[in-house]
């Protein structure tokens, strides 16, 4: 009999995508989906050294004061563990250490890049190199966005996939950084998907870039392409009903294109990890 996949999806201070996330996973095969809310985890009743595959759902992690999720970055980095010799942090090192794999999604790719968890440049998970603000535009925005993949990124969510077409919905997605980081980003292929036309074109022209994004990155991942982030939420659309013209698009397949990724992840942990 084979192991089971088992996927945790942190919840509370200000999560809302948590419910969707964990019904991706269990679509996408993972065995065991768990619900935690993160004070379980600072109390020493959940380790993440139980699972395989950590998910860090979408929300306004603390109302988004500091800066969306900043102070939640805060809190995981500092944070002690009840009863335990060991910080969060410290558990979160460790399972990137043991190779498992680590998603964020909109609130929670903000949360990963402000602890430095990507892109994690030269291996370094602990160091702030890059950041997400305010839109361009000015406002939340809500619409869909395509996607373009980079077929040479380490990626193994995005394996074998050329384009996405998922929606976002956020006040603070600009992703931001340094020139000199942003060519190491280019260099090493790490801007896993960026914001495209019709066409399938990466544009930096709004609405098609809903956020100004530097380079029209939309998500990132380390160079061991098992740390994932990005904007766009695919657990929001796992099944043809949930894409904005599935009454007009009778060809629409039944499964929606968001769970690609989760499925990449959980058959990467089946082949890899167990």
């Amino acid at each position: 009999m084979s192991k089971a996949v088992k996927s945790i999806v942190i919840a509370g201070n200000g999560t809302n995508c948590e419910r969707e996330v964990a019904n991706a996973c269990r679509l996408a095969g993972s065995d065991v989906v768990d619900i935690v809310h993160i004070a379980e985890l600072l109390a020493g009743r959940v380790t993440l050294n139980d699972y395989h595959f950590l998910n860090l759902a979408g929300g306004f992690l603390d109302g988004d004061d500091l800066g969306s999720a900043k102070a939640g970055a805060n809190r995981l980095r500092h944070a002690a563990v009840k009863g335990s010799d060991t910080s969060l942090l410290d558990q979160l090192q460790q399972f990137i250490a043991d190779g498992k794999l680590v998603m964020g999604v909109c609130n929670g790719f903000q949360l990963m890049v402000k602890m430095g968890l990507l892109p994690a440049i030269g291996g370094d998970y602990q160091t702030q190199s890059a950041t997400l603000t305010h839109n361009d535009s000015g406002r939340f925005e809500d619409r869909w966005t395509y996607l373009k993949a980079d077929q040479n990124s380490p990626c193994i969510y995005t394996r074998d996939l050329e384009s996405l077409y998922l929606p976002v919905r956020h006040g603070e997605g600009k992703f931001f950084a340094a020139p000199a980081i942003l060519d190491i980003i280019t260099d090493k292929h790490l801007a896993v998907l960026c914001y495209a036309d019709a066409t399938g074109a990466s544009t930096m022209d709004y609405p098609h870039n809903p956020n100004g994004s530097s380079r029209a990155i939309a998500a990132l991942c380390d160079e061991s392409g098992r740390l994932f982030g990005l904007m766009p939420h695919p657990e929001a659309y796992t099944h043809r009903t949930h894409h904005p013209r599935w009454t007009r698009e009778r060809e629409l397949p039944e499964e929606g294109m968001g769970l690609w990724l989760y499925r990449n992840a959980i058959d990467f942990i089946r082949r890899e990890i167990l």
